[in-house]
């Protein structure tokens, strides 16, 4: 990496950090309500998911035991709101086994085990993507490691600062080349990277208004 895409990505920080204040990510009140949440999450928007984390929340079912013992009918029209139901049941439920036969449900446990190790294992469940994984890392567990999204590559290409072909490993190294190993940090910069492209890195963006205009980039107003 060379040295002014280190000094850019930490630039990008600071004046993100600077618009849009802390983020305090991920919103949940459990370590495993964020590792539900993010396996929700694929797909939709988070208040949707918020719904089903509700709907969760009233039936007293959000505990790894208790949900585990849920039908699949059940546990689908539960976190209905969350959209693609029966397909993220069954994912639940998977991660749900794993979680289960694995650590007995315990987080404290499971944050025993090393980033690495936790990461293959994450990603060896059926419907648990790269994003999803390093989502239940970096805010459920508190593993040092960055979270790839959408936003976070668009950002980066409008930027010039990757093309379109890369990987989303390719894309974690930079992150993890360029930013000192804080958890906060991490935490922050996807959340906020997050809150940019939601608000003026769209699709169609609004680049006269960005935080990030006075860098260059290759896509203007449409």
């Amino acid at each position: 990496m060379s040295d002014s895409t280190r000094q850019q990505l930490l630039a990008f920080y600071d004046t993100l950090l600077d618009h849009f204040g802390r983020q305090n990510w991920w919103p949940g009140q459990t370590p495993f309500e964020v590792m539900v949440g993010a396996i929700l999450t694929q797909n939709t928007n988070w208040q949707n998911v918020a719904k089903a984390i509700a709907n969760l929340k009233q039936a007293d079912l959000l505990d790894p035991h208790r949900l585990a013992q849920l039908d699949h009918e059940r546990l689908a029209a539960l976190i209905k709101p969350a959209g693609y139901f029966n397909i993220k049941a069954q994912r639940l439920h998977n991660f749900l086994t794993w979680f289960i036969d694995r650590f007995n449900g315990d987080v404290e446990s499971a944050k025993q085990l090393d980033t690495e190790s936790l990461r293959a294992e994450l990603l060896s469940i059926n419907g648990v993507g790269r994003e999803t994984a390093d989502s239940i890392l970096l805010y459920g567990l508190g593993k040092l490691i960055f979270v790839v999204d959408t936003y976070t590559c668009r950002v980066l290409w409008r930027h010039h600062l990757l093309d379109e072909s890369m990987e989303y490993d390719y894309v974690q190294e930079l992150f993890t080349d360029a930013l000192p190993a804080d958890l906060i940090m991490y935490n922050e910069y996807h959340a906020l990277l997050v809150a940019l492209g939601k608000t003026y890195c769209r699709v169609r963006p609004n680049c006269s208004a960005c935080p990030l205009r006075k860098f260059p980039h290759r896509v203007e107003d449409s």
